[in-house]
């Protein structure tokens, strides 16, 4: 245990080593120097010389590498740019070392000058290779896989500059810098590319660019297929959210800084995946500080070790309206954004109660203490599922929508946000076939013909704080989720990802509540805002009192049965399927 403390490393003692190694290669490169220039006989008048020349020049070059920080590079990370830097730092410790010869010649003669030349290419020699042992012994001692790159562009350039586990054998690309060169390497035609371990895709694509590519690519029986981030600088596995994301051109990242930025923003639902990506997002664009709600104790743990901003975290349930009250009387939020919900169709059908009171009751007391405490805006995140609703889900959250729409804000800037599933969300049905798959077992989807719209998770949270700067009031906003895939042709695609067999899936039949397709909007009319990426839907005016009413008998209710005759009485375009 003392051992490995000692061994391990950190920047003083990594420093301290490379001192040591430097000192000990000057001493043993000037002395081999001075061997050279006299044929291995050096004459006893030149001993002295050697000796005065030793610490001045030694001295002047561990000055300029501290000077040049190459004191501070990993063994492991050093590279052409460090090199570079050694060559400079070298160089200027040897001109100074003349400067001060010709100033104090007399203290230094006899000294031979053409051993000094002979000392400096040694050193650069030495001092170089022993800098990047480390990483020439890791190449050979180590299994490093072959790879290739497609894309010839900056980020492959940055890639290429880095340390990574794999061999590039080539660089392809289909563009115009095919026969150019990149970071010494021809850039070939991606038409002649061949099977090899790995490829890293660098390339900027569009989604079904992207999808081509790795079709392509998995014709060419490549199995390795992985995408290079620059920004988290990560070469990680092309997974199924790259191939289906729909990324919205119209991010107005200046917009969505102006909404938050010194903002006090609480957040309902903080821990769940939507939520918790909201407070991700909150704290990147600058918020004062988050109150985070929540009534799982451990996803609420989780995304308050996460931040690193101003937050306090409340172990609250929505639905008790004395609890969030002392909350919101104490924390005075100017932003609210409302995302506990439950979401999970099956199980509010089998739970239909307690989807009435956590949905619709829950997000009335959000929204009443909201307005009753002057906040300046509340965002309601609401689902395609509500248009039309087909289940006990989606006709609470219609609920909520209308309630939203038509309460008495007063100062409060109400809006709800609609938007389909997003990937990787908990209990989605990515990260479903992903376990199914580890777990070598069929794929199950309902139906060959059933449809969803998908987007990742920071970008339609992303889209939701940009909605927060178009609001007014009573609004539903709809994000554009692109086109709709087939969960058919989404279980195909993975299989074929994790190179499985793409029929290896069993059709189930639709669950209690599920519909084949989901629409965004209940009828055509709606209003383009000055983004494409986001609609505004058609207002659906609803007397508050009445609906105040309905929703105090709705809560009352505890039968199935009654229930849903409720709900189809405040959600009139709602048609409870055959299967409940």
């Amino acid at each position: 245990m003392i051992l490995s403390e000692i061994l391990k490393p950190t920047i003083f003692k990594r420093a301290l080593f490379f001192l040591l190694g430097d000192i000990v290669i000057s001493f043993f490169t000037l002395y081999l120097a001075y061997l050279l220039r006299f044929n291995f006989v050096i004459p006893k008048e030149y001993i002295e010389s050697l000796f005065k020349v030793f610490p001045l020049i030694t001295g002047l070059k561990l000055f300029f590498y501290f000077v040049f920080k190459l004191y501070f590079v990993s063994w492991k990370f050093f590279s052409l740019p460090e090199l570079k830097r050694l060559i400079l730092a070298t160089t200027l410790a040897y001109l100074s070392f003349f400067i001060v010869f010709y100033l104090f010649k007399d203290f230094f003669i006899p000294m031979p000058r053409s051993a000094i030349l002979i000392d400096y290419f040694l050193s650069l020699l030495f001092i170089g290779f022993f800098r990047i042992s480390k990483r020439l012994v890791i190449k050979h001692v180590k299994d490093v896989n072959e790879a290739v790159i497609v894309g010839a562009n900056e980020k492959t350039l940055s890639l290429l500059k880095q340390n990574i586990p794999y061999e590039i054998k080539a660089v392809y690309d289909d563009g115009n810098l095919v026969g150019s060169y990149i970071y010494g390497y021809k850039v070939l035609p991606l038409s002649e590319i061949e099977k090899t371990d790995t490829v890293i895709i660098t390339k900027e694509l569009p989604q079904k660019e992207l999808n081509r590519l790795v079709d392509f690519l998995k014709k060419k029986e490549i199995g390795d297929i992985k995408i290079y981030n620059p920004f988290e600088n990560k070469i990680k596995d092309i997974s199924i959210e790259d191939l289906l994301a729909r990324k919205p051109k119209d991010l107005d990242k200046k917009a969505i800084k102006n909404f938050v930025k010194n903002k006090k923003i609480l957040i309902t639902g903080a821990g769940g995946s939507i939520g918790s990506e909201i407070c991700r997002l909150c704290e990147k664009y600058g918020a004062k500080e988050l109150v985070l709600v929540d009534n799982g104790e451990f996803n609420l743990y989780s995304i308050n070790e996460e931040l690193n901003i101003k937050r306090k975290p409340y172990l609250i349930d929505v639905t008790k309206y004395e609890e969030i009250k002392r909350v919101f009387e104490k924390e005075k939020p100017e932003i609210v954004i409302h995302a506990a919900a439950y979401k999970h169709v099956p199980l509010c059908e089998h739970n239909p109660r307690s989807a009435v009171i956590n949905n619709v009751i829950g997000t009335k007391n959000v929204i009443d203490l909201a307005v009753e405490n002057g906040v300046k805006n509340f965002i309601l995140i609401s689902t395609d599922k509500a248009v039309r609703p087909t289940n006990v889900m989606g006709a609470t959250k219609r609920v909520c929508e209308l309630y939203a729409q038509n309460v008495e804000s007063k100062n409060t800037k109400i809006a709800a946000v609609r938007f389909g599933n997003v990937l990787g969300s908990s209990g989605s049905v990515v990260p479903k076939f992903k376990k199914l798959i580890e777990e070598d077992k069929p794929l199950t989807v309902t139906h060959p013909e059933i449809t969803r719209y998908f987007m990742l998770i920071p970008e339609a949270c992303e889209l939701v704080l940009q909605v927060g700067s178009l609001a007014q009031n009573g609004e539903i906003f709809i994000l554009n989720m692109g086109e709709p895939v087939k969960i058919a042709d989404l279980a195909r695609k993975m299989l074929k990802l994790y190179e499985k067999d793409e029929n290896n899936i069993i059709y189930t039949g639709l669950r209690p509540g599920e519909k084949l397709y989901e629409e965004l909007l209940i009828n055509e009319a709606e209003k383009q805002t000055k983004y494409e990426s986001i609609f505004v839907a058609a207002p659906t005016q609803m007397d508050i009192n009445l609906l105040q009413k309905e929703i105090e008998k709705l809560s009352k209710l505890s039968k199935k049965e009654n229930i849903i005759k409720k709900l189809k009485e405040i959600v009139k375009e709602y048609r409870p399927n055959s299967r409940n």
